[in-house]
């Protein structure tokens, strides 16, 4: 079954983008999965098409408004999760990515100008997602960048199925570093342990270096990546 992917959007030309290129192109064009770009404009009612007022209480910009947001929700919703894309959001992560992969698609909405009427987010139970610590013009970017992530999951779509299995996030840490030939270059050699043939003791560094350095970059990950190795020897133990 094609796994199905929707984006409501402000701006459906911006689509399919970065997205109909690469990984996620080739994907699309052998059928693995369909990407439909929702004019929210269409739902508007005034031959203006306004889709946005001004904010109640006050204060700079315009607010989308609920009904005509609700009415584009309404004519997608098929039981996919719905997601609104917005700074205010729980950080987007590999496991979402996962998640969404292992479904049968995703419904996701843009916000523009200040943002959304919280009525109907709240009213259709809509998981509110960000792409970090930042702010964009709107969230079509992050829809792109969302999809891209959730699609090269998908069964056949990366050549090598273990590439997922390795990559950073994975398993809660940073990827380890990367070389190719030549084994030296402009003085800089290859560590002398990928060049053994031994591939213990390739793993062995390979795990080390993700953990020297996901530590030193992400104390965060690293901490949530010790607090899960502790916890999960104390839940096999009451399983036993």
């Amino acid at each position: 079954m094609t796994w199905r992917a929707t984006v409501l959007t402000l701006f459906p030309e911006m689509f399919p983008g970065p997205l109909g290129a690469s990984l996620a192109g080739r994907a699309q064009q052998t059928g693995q999965w369909s990407l439909a770009a929702v004019n929210i404009r269409d739902f508007a009612t005034d031959r203006h098409r306004t889709v946005d007022d001004t904010p109640f209480g006050g204060g700079a910009g315009m607010v989308m408004r609920p009904d005509i947001i609700d009415a584009a929700v309404a004519s997608v919703a098929d039981g996919r999760p719905l997601v609104c894309l917005t700074p205010r959001g729980r950080p987007f992560t590999q496991a979402d990515a996962i998640r969404w992969a292992e479904g049968p698609g995703v419904v996701l909405l843009c916000g523009r100008y200040e943002g959304i009427d919280q009525r109907v987010i709240d009213a259709r139970g809509m998981e509110e997602l960000s792409l970090g610590d930042f702010v964009l013009s709107g969230g079509e970017l992050a829809a792109m960048a969302m999809l891209d992530a959730a699609v090269r999951l998908l069964p056949g779509v990366m050549g090598a199925a273990e590439s997922a299995v390795e990559e950073s996030f994975a398993a809660g840490l940073l990827e380890y570093p990367h070389f190719t030939r030549p084994a030296e270059w402009n003085g800089r050699r290859v560590p002398d342990v990928l060049l053994s043939g031994h591939h213990g003791a390739v793993a062995a560094w390979r795990k080390a270096e993700a953990e020297r350095i996901t530590k030193e970059r992400r104390p965060d990950l690293w901490a949530a990546h010790v607090n899960n190795n502790i916890r999960r020897p104390m839940r096999d133990a009451a399983a036993d």
